[in-house]
């Protein structure tokens, strides 16, 4: 039998590959990605990935063809783009989603990619931000998948020593910073992060980084009772590529 070619699809980054060094494939600002096949069905009841939590990691390694791309160079936004595509080639457009009992239809298709300042990018990924209580000049970057897994293992550890610990939120800002008032030391930065970052501050970074950071807008409009439309978040989980659980 002759070597079947798949139907594949480019996806545009939110990013536009601008905060990838020009070496990286992913600066090109397309992913070309495969339709799933039941082989990729698999992946998603394979019960050694889903203890491991890589269930989503292992199905988008297949479903992108190009396989110099690194999952943990992708930033988290243009993660979330790659896996809404996934699940368009996987199963359609259709994703249901229940909010206050009341099931509702989201189409995928319509979510747009966040528009982006390019002039921020000008230094890929690495930015500068005055805070604004402290008048601190800092440095931060945006977040990878290798620095997610960074996080977790961490504050896995963390919780470890102490289970009543709630590190999350502290230590995310220790990998997201990359300088406070120009001493790039990661000793410093712990420190600052620990003893010195006001809350009004660390909110200003957090808020800034939300309206700064290429993404898709994973947000759908409802109807209430009340025949008002509400905003809500899409939530993207396991249960994402099983339509029919």
């Amino acid at each position: 039998m002759d070597e079947m070619k798949f139907p594949s699809e480019q996806v545009e980054l939110p990013s536009k590959g601008l905060l990838y060094p020009k070496e990286n494939p992913l600066s090109k600002g397309k992913v070309e990605m495969k339709y799933m096949t039941a082989k990729e069905e698999d992946i998603l009841t394979n019960q050694s990935f889903i203890s491991k939590g890589v269930v989503l990691d292992k199905l988008l390694e297949a479903f992108i063809v190009n396989k110099d791309i690194k999952l943990d160079d992708l930033l988290v936004g243009d993660k979330n783009a790659i896996l809404i595509s996934s699940r368009i080639l996987g199963y359609g457009k259709d994703y249901d989603i229940v909010y206050a009992g009341e099931t509702h239809t989201v189409d995928l298709s319509l979510l747009n990619n966040k528009k982006i300042n390019k002039d921020l990018f000008k230094n890929g990924n690495n930015f500068e931000f005055l805070l604004p209580h402290s008048q601190t000049p800092i440095t931060f970057q945006l977040l990878t998948g290798n620095l997610d897994k960074k996080i977790d293992g961490e504050v896995k550890g963390l919780k470890k020593i102490n289970k009543n610990a709630s590190p999350e939120s502290t230590t995310r800002l220790k990998y997201t910073i990359t300088s406070v008032g120009g001493d790039e030391s990661n000793k410093s930065v712990r420190e600052f992060v620990d003893t010195y970052l006001l809350a009004r501050d660390a909110r200003a970074l957090r808020e800034y980084i939300v309206e700064i950071q290429p993404d898709i807008e994973l947000k759908w409009n409802i109807e209430n009772e009340e025949g008002d439309f509400i905003e809500i978040d899409i939530p993207i989980s396991l249960n994402f590529f099983f339509p029919d659980a």
